[in-house]
């Protein structure tokens, strides 16, 4: 699997320079924080703590967002109109790292994400909200898509694993704080400083992130396709059936959902391995796998504060506490995947990881009964956390070691791609069905528990289909 043995079965010579063995024993010791690759480690984990800073926030938030601005309807579009925007960046973001170098898309995503962050804070209404969303998800689209390129190119595939878990792992401090201190300014100094307040930290950790990113160089081979033209009739092909499932007049739901379907459809096809649809098995089967993975997940994760503060009466600081307990078992699963993947292969903790996530999904809708304690939602999210991330990291591993040489920014582009769509669907019908239940019920609870319903469904329906997810094999490349 190292490259070390590699260079050792191709090497003629008898004799081995205990030099090079040495400074390659060193390289391997030093691990991902080599000086090679220190700072370039340091600027991506710096970054996942910015968008876990933002994530967790804005979904403590978003019950006061609602009470201020009243308007539940569009309460879902705030975390879709965020992925909507995301899909578009990362698969521009992908395609420029492979024609020139990642610093560039990351500048200015870096930039577009800052400018989103101004008019969410400055927002006057839940539209002009969703809209700096959806300009926070297109700026912050560059940073995943950049890190994928990065790992692939500049680490070892034996270091790749750790490197995922490190990253999973600059979830920690934001999950510790950050629902907590987005609770407190909502409370006090009210909820858009909690967008204006990144600001300064956009400033400082994107010039240290951008130190390491230059060093990374562009591909020497690529396919000169930018797919801006795709990636947004994606975007505009999901929204057209998200507002179509919003819809409560069939008249206009059907023509809305169809057309939807008819842009987006082909557009993925096309920025996606072939077979993605079908989930055929290997590379297609794992990038469908991540995509639903995220609709499952993200589906319920964005009701669960909304279920312990509107429904059950918490605090919004208590209530992103269960944010807090899925990020730490989410950090924790994706240590201990990097320390199993060599030896079970991605399928089985794929599998485990969405049988976690279906069970933890149902489990929230218990929650909802006041016989239930409510504090018991934040253990019960926590499983939620452990089963993504134990199944998000193999599939991300599997996808670089099977990405062409100067195609990882496409390939890993298409990853993502599957995942903001998942995210994007995910939390947009659920927030139909929540809008929906309120309307024809006059309760939340309806809406909540179809929520609820739904992701364990798709989870448990993934657990059969990551079957098709490659095992052991094709890690070492």
């Amino acid at each position: 699997m190292s490259e070390t043995s590699n260079e050792r079965g191709s090497d003629s010579s008898t004799d081995v320079d205990r030099g090079d063995v040495g400074a390659e024993v060193q390289e391997s010791r030093s691990g991902v924080f080599a000086p090679g690759t220190r700072l370039l480690t340091s600027g991506l984990v710096m970054i996942v703590t910015l968008v876990a800073f933002e994530a967790l926030a804005v979904a403590t938030v978003m019950p006061l967002v609602e009470n201020d601005l009243q308007d539940l309807s569009l309460y879902g579009w705030v975390f879709s109109a965020f992925f909507l925007g995301n899909l578009i960046g990362v698969v521009v973001a992908g395609s420029a790292a492979d024609r020139m170098k990642p610093a560039v898309p990351f500048a200015i995503g870096l930039v577009v994400f800052s400018v989103g962050l101004v008019v969410g804070g400055v927002a006057g209404s839940m539209l002009v909200l969703v809209l700096g969303r959806a300009l926070q998800g297109l700026g912050a689209g560059a940073m995943p898509a950049v890190s994928y390129v990065c790992i692939g190119r500049s680490y070892r595939p034996d270091q790749r694993p750790k490197m995922f878990a490190l990253i999973s792992s600059a979830w920690v401090i934001p999950s510790v704080f950050g629902p907590t201190l987005s609770g407190v300014i909502g409370e006090t100094v009210g909820w858009r400083w909690v967008f204006l307040g990144l600001l300064p930290l956009c400033g400082v950790i994107g010039l240290i992130a951008l130190a390491g990113i230059r060093k990374v160089p562009a591909a020497d081979t690529h396919s000169g396709e930018t797919n801006l033209g795709k990636a947004v009739l994606v975007a505009l092909g999901a929204g057209l059936l998200l507002a179509g499932f919003g819809q409560h007049s069939w008249f206009l739901a059907l023509p809305l959902v169809l057309v939807g379907s008819a842009i987006a459809v082909p557009a993925y096809r096309a920025l996606t391995p072939p077979g993605t649809l079908r989930a055929r098995p290997g590379l297609p089967a794992t990038v469908a796998v991540r995509g639903l993975l995220n609709f499952a997940f993200f589906s319920a994760d964005a009701y669960v504060p909304f279920v312990l503060t509107t429904m059950r009466g918490m605090s919004p600081a208590i209530g992103g506490l269960a944010l807090t307990s899925a990020s730490f078992t989410w950090t924790a699963a994706s240590w201990i995947q990097a320390r199993m993947i060599d030896r079970v292969g991605a399928r089985k903790l794929v599998r485990i990881g969405m049988a976690a996530i279906a069970v933890a999904c149902l489990g929230m809708i218990l929650i909802l009964s006041p016989a239930v304690p409510a504090l018991l939602g934040i253990v019960v999210w926590g499983i939620g956390g452990f089963g993504i991330g134990l199944a998000y990291a193999p599939l991300s591993l599997v996808t670089l070691a099977n990405a062409p040489e100067g195609q990882e920014g496409k390939i890993s582009a298409s990853l993502q791609l599957s995942d903001m769509l998942g995210v994007a669907l995910g939390t947009g019908i659920a927030g139909v069905l929540v809008a929906g239940g309120a309307s024809i019920t006059g309760s939340n609870t309806a809406g909540l528990i179809a929520t609820f319903t739904l992701g364990g469904a798709v989870g448990f329906a993934t657990v059969f289909l990551s079957r098709r997810v490659p095992g052991r094999r094709e890690l070492s490349s």
